[in-house]
């Protein structure tokens, strides 16, 4: 079945904003004289994990350890490496092909829609997407398919009407779990072989034209 719309994960597939997220909190332990051990960093959902993470540096750094300043620092220093980013490579030539082909497109995001919304706009890609579904607006993170279901619904589309496209195992899984099929384009911190709900596994975006992604869906 030819799809009828595209649903697309925001960071680190539309933008690599789990890189800037690392490279804040590095930043972050660094300025303490610190290392953060990469490890099991990124969470698997999409929820805030920040919580986790400042407590972590707290009891790394001791009593003088500041939170409200830290997390004031840490921000601002991310929105500088963010407001570098560019659309992932391949990105644009998969909307652009979506458009010619009069695909509706959608973002389906387990972050906040004040992120998700500054970040497309500032890439000038906001005016591509017919819908946004955010984190903010369902109950529960991915893997949870919530905003899978939030994104149809506003599309007024069957989930077998539609694709996604998701960069994380949990959000290949949440994507399965709202009977959408899925491409993953895993990001630089994600295992291949954890997608395994995936239809199609790929590189990244520009391994491969949209419309030879959609031509080997099942």
């Amino acid at each position: 079945m030819t799809p009828k719309a595209l649903i697309f994960d925001f960071d680190g597939l539309l933008m690599d904003t789990e890189t800037t997220l690392l490279a804040s909190w590095q930043w972050e332990w660094r300025r303490h004289g610190l290392e953060l051990d990469p490890r099991g960093f990124f969470a698997d959902h999409g929820g805030d994990a920040n919580e986790a993470r400042y407590l972590a540096l707290a009891a790394a750094v001791g009593s003088a350890y500041d939170r409200t300043s830290s997390h004031t620092l840490r921000q601002a220093h991310r929105a500088v490496l963010n407001a570098a980013l560019q659309p992932a490579p391949g990105i644009t030539g998969w909307l652009d092909r979506a458009a010619a082909l009069g695909l509706r497109l959608a973002v389906a995001s387990s972050s906040h829609v004040e992120h998700v919304g500054a970040m497309l706009n500032r890439a000038g890609l906001l005016p591509r997407f017919e819908v946004l579904a955010t984190g903010d607006e369902v109950p529960a993170p991915k893997p949870d398919p919530a905003v899978y279901r939030l994104a149809l619904d506003r599309l007024g589309v069957a989930a077998a009407e539609a694709v996604a496209f998701e960069d994380t195992p949990h959000g290949a899984a949440a994507a399965d779990a709202a009977g959408l099929r899925c491409v993953a384009v895993p990001n630089p911190h994600a295992d291949p072989a954890r997608f395994t709900t995936a239809a199609l596994v790929l590189p990244g975006a520009a391994a491969m034209p949209l419309d030879a992604v959609l031509a080997a869906l099942p």
